[in-house]
């Protein structure tokens, strides 16, 4: 490229940085792949269907011990899986505290049920039913609490992921 001699310096330099942090990256993600993959909660969450090595050690590093959660629908209310609603007399109130719990898992949960959607006829089949009824959106985020539920049982239980189990 033609460039002015100011901005080829300038392109040059972002380049240089680029590399650098790309190599500390590369570092960091390797150290940590080998503390994570010794956790056995790190094998189970990879039989899910949808989480891979990324998304597995994101739930790991971010959920800690599952024993602190009393029930799956606490897991996965803490996984920002579930609405935020206040009810009085069976009457929605309003919603609130709607940025309770974390949003790593959420964003985990929500990518793992993209990814699950793509490598499971049953996860495919449970979004297309809820899809028809409500819309897309609804659709993933419910799918994204069924895989949280699932994920919560696995844990506590220490068995694999069920695919029968889990959309019977």
């Amino acid at each position: 490229l033609h460039l002015p001699e100011d901005v080829a310096l300038a392109v040059r330099a972002n380049v240089a940085v680029i590399t650098t942090l790309s190599a500390q990256i590369a570092i960091v993600e390797k150290r940590l792949q080998e503390k994570v993959t010794t956790h056995a909660d790190y094998a189970l969450l990879t039989t899910v269907p949808g989480i891979g090595q990324t998304l597995a050690t994101v739930i790991v590093l971010e959920t800690g011990t599952i024993e602190r959660f009393a029930s799956a629908g606490n897991f996965a209310s803490y996984a920002r899986c579930v609405d935020s609603q206040r009810m009085s007399n069976g009457k929605k109130k309003s919603e609130g505290n709607t940025r309770n719990g974390n949003p790593y898992l959420c964003w985990a949960f929500i990518e793992a049920a993209n990814f699950a959607m793509h490598f499971s006829a049953e996860a495919r089949q449970f979004y297309e039913r809820k899809k028809a009824r409500t819309n897309s959106v609804v659709a993933r985020k419910a799918l994204a609490h069924k895989l949280a539920r699932a994920c919560f049982h696995m844990l506590k239980e220490r068995k694999p992921f069920d695919v029968n189990r889990c959309f019977a």
